[in-house]
Protein backbone atom coordinates (compact mmCIF):
# COMPACT_ATOMS: atom_id res chain seq x y z
CA UNK A 1 0.00 0.00 0.00
CA UNK A 2 1.15 3.57 -0.59
CA UNK A 3 2.78 4.84 2.59
CA UNK A 4 3.08 8.53 1.67
CA UNK A 5 1.38 10.55 4.42
CA UNK A 6 -1.52 12.82 3.52
CA UNK A 7 -0.31 16.30 2.69
CA UNK A 8 -2.09 18.55 5.15
CA UNK A 9 -1.22 21.92 6.55
CA UNK A 10 -0.37 22.38 10.21
CA UNK A 11 1.99 21.07 12.83
CA UNK A 12 2.39 17.42 13.91
CA UNK A 13 -0.83 16.11 15.38
CA UNK A 14 -2.53 13.21 17.08
CA UNK A 15 -3.24 10.22 14.84
CA UNK A 16 -6.38 9.53 16.87
CA UNK A 17 -7.63 13.07 16.30
CA UNK A 18 -6.94 12.80 12.58
CA UNK A 19 -8.91 9.58 12.33
CA UNK A 20 -11.81 11.02 14.35
CA UNK A 21 -11.94 14.09 12.10
CA UNK A 22 -11.85 12.11 8.85
CA UNK A 23 -14.48 9.66 10.13
CA UNK A 24 -16.67 12.60 11.17
CA UNK A 25 -16.24 14.23 7.77
CA UNK A 26 -17.44 11.17 5.92
CA UNK A 27 -20.37 10.67 8.30
CA UNK A 28 -21.41 14.31 7.92
CA UNK A 29 -21.26 14.06 4.13
CA UNK A 30 -23.56 11.04 4.10
CA UNK A 31 -26.04 12.73 6.45
CA UNK A 32 -25.88 16.35 5.27
CA UNK A 33 -24.45 16.36 1.75
CA UNK A 34 -21.75 18.64 0.41
CA UNK A 35 -23.76 21.87 0.52
CA UNK A 36 -24.67 21.67 4.21
CA UNK A 37 -21.37 20.28 5.46
CA UNK A 38 -19.43 22.79 7.57
CA UNK A 39 -16.09 22.70 9.35
CA UNK A 40 -17.93 23.49 12.59
CA UNK A 41 -20.17 20.45 12.22
CA UNK A 42 -17.18 18.20 11.59
CA UNK A 43 -15.34 19.59 14.62
CA UNK A 44 -18.37 18.97 16.84
CA UNK A 45 -18.81 15.41 15.59
CA UNK A 46 -15.11 14.65 16.04
CA UNK A 47 -15.02 16.19 19.52
CA UNK A 48 -12.28 18.69 18.67
CA UNK A 49 -12.07 22.47 18.65
CA UNK A 50 -12.56 24.29 15.34
CA UNK A 51 -9.07 25.74 15.79
CA UNK A 52 -7.70 22.19 15.90
CA UNK A 53 -9.45 21.44 12.62
CA UNK A 54 -8.21 24.58 10.89
CA UNK A 55 -4.63 23.90 11.99
CA UNK A 56 -4.81 20.73 9.93
CA UNK A 57 -6.93 21.74 6.95
CA UNK A 58 -7.42 25.18 5.41
CA UNK A 59 -11.00 24.47 4.37
CA UNK A 60 -13.73 22.01 3.47
CA UNK A 61 -12.31 21.07 0.06
CA UNK A 62 -8.98 19.87 1.43
CA UNK A 63 -10.65 18.09 4.33
CA UNK A 64 -13.08 16.11 2.18
CA UNK A 65 -10.40 15.10 -0.34
CA UNK A 66 -8.23 13.78 2.48
CA UNK A 67 -11.22 11.95 3.95
CA UNK A 68 -11.68 10.17 0.61
CA UNK A 69 -7.95 9.56 0.19
CA UNK A 70 -7.79 7.89 3.60
CA UNK A 71 -10.49 5.41 2.58
CA UNK A 72 -8.58 4.47 -0.55
CA UNK A 73 -5.32 4.10 1.36
CA UNK A 74 -6.94 1.92 4.01
CA UNK A 75 -9.04 -0.35 1.81
CA UNK A 76 -7.26 -0.75 -1.52
CA UNK A 77 -4.30 -3.09 -1.68
CA UNK A 78 -2.72 -5.48 -4.14
CA UNK A 79 -1.49 -8.69 -2.50
CA UNK A 80 0.32 -11.08 -4.81
CA UNK A 81 -2.38 -13.47 -5.98
CA UNK A 82 -0.02 -15.43 -8.24
CA UNK A 83 -0.97 -14.15 -11.68
CA UNK A 84 -1.79 -10.93 -13.53
CA UNK A 85 -5.34 -12.10 -14.11
CA UNK A 86 -5.92 -12.82 -10.42
CA UNK A 87 -4.31 -9.52 -9.38
CA UNK A 88 -6.50 -7.46 -11.72
CA UNK A 89 -9.70 -9.29 -10.86
CA UNK A 90 -8.98 -8.97 -7.15
CA UNK A 91 -8.38 -5.22 -7.22
CA UNK A 92 -11.45 -4.66 -9.44
CA UNK A 93 -13.70 -6.37 -6.90
CA UNK A 94 -11.98 -4.59 -4.02
CA UNK A 95 -12.38 -1.19 -5.68
CA UNK A 96 -16.03 -1.81 -6.51
CA UNK A 97 -16.75 -2.87 -2.94
CA UNK A 98 -15.16 0.35 -1.67
CA UNK A 99 -17.23 2.47 -4.05
CA UNK A 100 -20.43 0.81 -2.81
CA UNK A 101 -19.85 2.18 0.70
CA UNK A 102 -22.15 5.19 1.28
CA UNK A 103 -19.35 7.33 2.69
CA UNK A 104 -17.08 6.65 -0.31
CA UNK A 105 -19.78 7.15 -2.89
CA UNK A 106 -21.06 10.39 -1.37
CA UNK A 107 -17.65 11.90 -0.71
CA UNK A 108 -16.12 10.97 -4.06
CA UNK A 109 -19.04 12.19 -6.14
CA UNK A 110 -19.16 15.42 -4.13
CA UNK A 111 -15.50 16.34 -4.59
CA UNK A 112 -15.48 15.36 -8.27
CA UNK A 113 -18.54 17.52 -8.95
CA UNK A 114 -17.07 20.44 -7.03
CA UNK A 115 -13.72 20.09 -8.82
CA UNK A 116 -15.33 20.96 -12.16
CA UNK A 117 -15.42 24.55 -10.86
CA UNK A 118 -12.22 24.50 -8.83
CA UNK A 119 -8.84 23.84 -10.46
CA UNK A 120 -7.01 23.73 -7.12
CA UNK A 121 -9.41 21.07 -5.87
CA UNK A 122 -8.89 19.05 -9.05
CA UNK A 123 -5.13 19.19 -8.52
CA UNK A 124 -5.53 18.04 -4.94
CA UNK A 125 -7.69 15.09 -6.03
CA UNK A 126 -5.02 14.14 -8.54
CA UNK A 127 -2.15 14.29 -6.05
CA UNK A 128 -3.92 12.89 -2.96
CA UNK A 129 -6.00 10.15 -4.60
CA UNK A 130 -5.23 9.42 -8.25
CA UNK A 131 -1.43 9.59 -8.26
CA UNK A 132 -1.14 7.62 -5.04
CA UNK A 133 -3.42 4.82 -6.20
CA UNK A 134 -1.48 4.51 -9.45
CA UNK A 135 1.20 2.86 -7.32
CA UNK A 136 -0.98 -0.27 -7.39
CA UNK A 137 -0.59 -0.35 -11.17
CA UNK A 138 3.17 -0.08 -10.84
CA UNK A 139 3.26 -2.91 -8.31
CA UNK A 140 1.06 -5.19 -10.39
CA UNK A 141 2.88 -4.46 -13.62
CA UNK A 142 6.30 -5.11 -12.06
CA UNK A 143 5.11 -8.47 -10.74
CA UNK A 144 3.68 -9.45 -14.11
CA UNK A 145 6.91 -8.48 -15.86
CA UNK A 146 8.93 -10.53 -13.38
CA UNK A 147 6.68 -13.52 -14.05
CA UNK A 148 7.11 -13.02 -17.80
CA UNK A 149 3.41 -12.23 -18.29
CA UNK A 150 4.06 -8.71 -19.58
CA UNK A 151 6.80 -7.30 -21.79
CA UNK A 152 9.08 -4.59 -20.42
CA UNK A 153 8.72 -1.17 -21.98
CA UNK A 154 11.68 0.15 -24.00
CA UNK A 155 11.93 3.39 -22.02
CA UNK A 156 10.60 5.21 -18.97
CA UNK A 157 8.37 7.52 -20.99
CA UNK A 158 6.49 4.61 -22.53
CA UNK A 159 6.32 2.88 -19.15
CA UNK A 160 4.70 5.96 -17.58
CA UNK A 161 2.19 6.26 -20.42
CA UNK A 162 1.25 2.61 -20.12
CA UNK A 163 0.78 2.90 -16.34
CA UNK A 164 -1.53 5.88 -16.83
CA UNK A 165 -3.53 4.01 -19.45
CA UNK A 166 -3.91 0.88 -17.34
CA UNK A 167 -5.08 2.93 -14.37
CA UNK A 168 -7.54 4.96 -16.45
CA UNK A 169 -9.05 1.86 -18.05
CA UNK A 170 -9.56 -0.03 -14.79
CA UNK A 171 -10.58 2.88 -12.56
CA UNK A 172 -12.73 4.48 -15.24
CA UNK A 173 -14.66 1.30 -16.01
CA UNK A 174 -15.36 0.47 -12.36
CA UNK A 175 -16.34 4.03 -11.42
CA UNK A 176 -18.64 4.34 -14.43
CA UNK A 177 -20.38 1.02 -13.83
CA UNK A 178 -20.73 1.52 -10.08
CA UNK A 179 -21.49 5.23 -9.76
CA UNK A 180 -22.86 6.25 -13.18
CA UNK A 181 -24.65 3.18 -14.52
CA UNK A 182 -25.45 1.90 -11.02
CA UNK A 183 -24.82 -1.67 -12.17
CA UNK A 184 -23.24 -4.34 -9.96
CA UNK A 185 -19.59 -5.26 -10.25
CA UNK A 186 -19.96 -8.92 -9.33
CA UNK A 187 -17.56 -11.80 -9.88
CA UNK A 188 -18.97 -12.59 -13.34
CA UNK A 189 -18.53 -9.00 -14.56
CA UNK A 190 -15.08 -8.77 -12.97
CA UNK A 191 -13.97 -11.97 -14.74
CA UNK A 192 -15.16 -10.76 -18.13
CA UNK A 193 -13.64 -7.31 -17.69
CA UNK A 194 -10.36 -8.78 -16.45
CA UNK A 195 -10.15 -11.13 -19.43
CA UNK A 196 -10.56 -8.17 -21.77
CA UNK A 197 -7.93 -6.07 -19.99
CA UNK A 198 -5.39 -8.86 -19.59
CA UNK A 199 -5.89 -9.95 -23.18
CA UNK A 200 -4.94 -6.49 -24.36
CA UNK A 201 -2.01 -6.16 -21.96
CA UNK A 202 -0.48 -9.53 -22.83
CA UNK A 203 -0.93 -9.25 -26.59
CA UNK A 204 2.67 -8.11 -26.99
CA UNK A 205 4.20 -10.53 -24.52
CA UNK A 206 6.84 -12.89 -25.88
Amino acid sequence: MPSTPLRRTGRPRSTEADRAILDATRAALVELGWGKLTMGDVAARAGVAKTTLYRRWAGKNELVVDAVAALFDEHLELPDRGSLRADVEGVVLQFASLLERPETKTALMAVVAESTRDDALRDRIRSAIVDRQKSLVLIGRARAQTRGELPREPDETQAARNADLIFDVIAGAVVHRTLVSAEPVDEEWARGFTALVVGGLTAGAG
